[in-house]
């Protein structure tokens, strides 16, 4: 590597080319920086005191400095990387086609949920988009005080199993946007480590915490992610929520985790698709005036892109040099007779000759040069990127709202995301032909799912999407509750099970129309036959519930009318229990899925028993990606450790209560990091 030095006030001897070797502290630096941008100042430099936070938090004192600071912002990073003692479970009943598809959908404390996953699906997500609350004072902050030594979740705020109630912030609190800030802070961090390199996050906001939340996502994501603050006009009529503006617009702020985020564009509008209406042996295209436009670009400023171009007045093809054929020579002149310039310079018209043509314009300019804009290039219809404000009938809360009750016979849910809006940020973002997985952990009424699956049918694609609402209790008096959803993660379900059917039915409707249209429908076998079809493929998700781990827990507190050996007696007597409980109790499924997803593991796993084990039911899981043998058996035969003394190239779990010393030690010996008791 080389380097020079570029100060023009030091001497000749100072600016030469110096040999060196490479910059060891730089790189690793870098790629610190690309794991924990959260390390380092807004200008780059490493922030010792956060890194010291991590190793040892109680070695830093807090000092003010000029940062992006408040109240509980520390408390909040630790509790980001804080690890949970939670657990997932399989819900069957509300699950939908969960055999075919891998799509996720998940009832719980978004935050937990995140810590769950972030093993499991570390830089496996290519799109997050949340709608978080937005702070306006009227709607709820979570209070992240999901504790496994406490009441479940649910009970702690007051709400029984009907739902869980949520925190208000109102802007009367002091802590008003640092209440906001700290529930962001937690989430966005984890996020952040979800999304693959080539990854993006979206984020819906209003103006309420906008300026903030730019201000968050420079220090989670880096300042040099940031994309785009994109207006949505989302209210043509305007919302007469402020004194003197008529809000018609939401904001939506873009950040990527690096730059090797690509796009892969929108497709173009119908309005754009018949201007190419022109079509030759390559395909369709459109003219597009070859001369520059704009006042400045005159030929004295760009005299290089000044020169004549010849047309052939017969054949309408065009040269760089004249003869009897060519006889039309034209000069960019501007339509008031200035001179002007093109687009191309000389050498690009010489190499692509072939797609200029000269056409009449009129009677008054005569003859001008075109670039042939085909519709198409290498076999692919282009595509445009997003503007820098989003506006349109299909993004509108009204259009959103009579989509959204078009499933539901009642209103049960208040200014859903319009899908078509979500469906041009995955298609814009997301590869048809890939499995990218779309994540939104404020799932709301469960548009980010009702996107996906449309847009997977609308170009065959096989994207997934997790979606992961709260339980939120909906208030007696609304029409969810009257309709029989108590919770808003019941709405999110639902919803998404109404688009399935839809899809479905859609689907067969199209099958069946173009079955009649063939000749060959009149035989009675293909009319029997012709609702079979595989028009669920992919459909459907899988639904999840944060509960309390399997594992024993500390739940114990003394009893202070007891003396300390009457307490200690009563806490062995406790854990004792507890264990018994564990191998005696529990549901091996739901133990099953929390020991893989601690271990790594993504939720569309697949458990096969394997019958070489004749002594204990050993499964052979995996989700694609890793794989381990498991035995949740209550004893491990000493068969079945000898089978591990012989073939020691897989990973093996088990419970812990089901070894004895010896067992448990010929196990670690043979496998070493590969056996792990739970």
């Amino acid at each position: 590597m080389k380097t020079k030095n570029n100060n023009s006030e030091n001497s000749d001897s100072d600016n030469v080319w110096m040999p060196l070797s490479n910059d060891w502290n730089k790189e690793r630096l870098t790629q610190l920086k690309n794991l924990f941008p959260d390390l380092f100042t807004n200008d780059g430099k490493l922030n010792i005191d956060e890194l010291k936070k991590v190793v040892d938090p109680k070695s830093v004192s807090e000092t003010e400095r000029f940062e992006f600071r408040w109240f509980g912002k520390s408390e909040a990073k630790r509790n980001a990387f804080t690890p949970s003692n939670a657990t997932l479970i399989f819900d069957e009943q509300r699950s939908v086609n969960p055999t075919e598809s891998e799509n996720i959908i998940i009832e719980g404390e978004n935050l937990e949920v995140l810590k769950l996953l972030s093993t499991g699906y570390r830089e496996k997500v290519k799109c997050i988009y949340i709608d978080p609350p937005y702070n306006t004072g009227k709607d709820f902050v979570y209070s992240d005080n999901y504790t496994e030594d406490k009441k479940p979740y649910w009970e702690q705020t007051g709400v029984t199993e009907n739902g869980l109630k949520i925190d208000t912030n109102n802007d009367t609190e002091g802590r008003y946007h640092s209440n906001w800030l700290n529930m962001m802070f937690s989430r966005l961090l984890i996020a952040r480590a979800l999304l693959k390199p080539d990854g993006v996050i979206f984020i819906s906001i209003d103006d309420n915490e906008v300026h903030n939340l730019r201000k968050l996502c420079d220090e989670v994501f880096g300042s040099e992610c940031f994309i785009a603050d994109v207006v949505v006009v989302n209210n043509f009529k305007g919302r007469n929520d402020k004194k003197y503006i008529a809000t018609a617009h939401e904001r939506l702020l873009m950040y990527v985790k690096s730059d090797e985020f690509e796009e892969s564009g929108l497709e173009l509008p119908q309005e754009r698709l018949k201007e190419f209406d022109k079509e030759d042996s390559i395909g369709k295209y459109r003219n597009l005036g070859l001369r520059k436009r704009g006042g400045a670009d005159t030929r004295i400023l760009r005299p290089k892109m000044y020169f004549p171009i010849y047309i052939n007045p017969k054949t309408n093809e065009v040269a760089l040099e004249t003869d009897k054929d060519f006889s039309i020579e034209i000069f960019p002149k501007k339509s008031d007779g200035t001179e002007g310039c093109w687009r191309w310079g000389f050498n690009t018209v010489l190499q692509r000759l072939e797609f200029l043509e000269g056409l009449t314009v009129n009677n008054e300019v005569g003859y001008d040069i075109f670039e042939k804009d085909y519709l198409e290039t290498n076999g692919e219809i282009r595509r445009i990127k997003p503007k820098s404000v989003m506006i349109g009938s299909n993004y509108s809360t009204d259009g959103a709202t009579k989509s959204f009750r078009a499933l539901f016979d009642a209103p049960v849910f208040n200014n859903p995301k319009s899908v078509h809006y979500l469906k041009d940020l995955m298609s814009y973002c997301t590869n048809s032909d890939t499995n990218d997985l779309v994540l939104d952990f404020f799932g709301g009424s469960g548009s980010t799912g009702q996107a996906v699956s449309e847009l997977n049918q609308d170009d065959e694609g096989n994207r997934k999407f997790i979606l992961v609402q709260i339980p939120e209790a909906t208030t007696e008096n609304s029409e969810a509750y009257k309709s029989g959803y108590k919770k808003i993660s019941d709405i999110t379900i639902e919803r998404n099970k109404r688009v399935v059917e839809k899809i479905k039915s859609e689907s067969e409707l199209t099958r069946l129309k173009n079955l009649q249209n063939n000749p060959l429908f009149n035989n009675s076998e293909n009319q029997a036959n012709s609702v079979n079809f595989d028009s669920d493929k992919g459909l459907g998700f899988k639904v999840f519930k944060l509960v309390k781990s399997n594992f024993p827990r500390v739940e114990w507190a003394p009893d202070v009318d007891k003396t300390d050996e009457e307490n200690i007696a009563l806490l062995k007597k406790y854990i004792a229990d507890k264990e018994a409980q564990l191998v005696t109790a529990f549901n091996r499924d739901e133990l099953l899925t929390e020991i893989l997803l601690k271990n790594g593991f993504q939720l569309n796993y697949k458990a096969d028993k394997q019958d070489q084990f004749k002594k204990n039911e050993i499964l052979l899981a995996t989700d694609g990606i890793k794989e381990t043998l498991i035995c949740l058996d209550v004893a491990i035969d000493a068969d079945t450790v000898e089978h591990f003394k012989k073939h020691t190239d897989k990973k093996f779990i088990c419970l812990e209560r089901a070894l004895d010393t010896t067992k448990k030690y010929n196990l670690k010996h043979y496998l070493g990091d590969l056996f792990n008791a739970f």
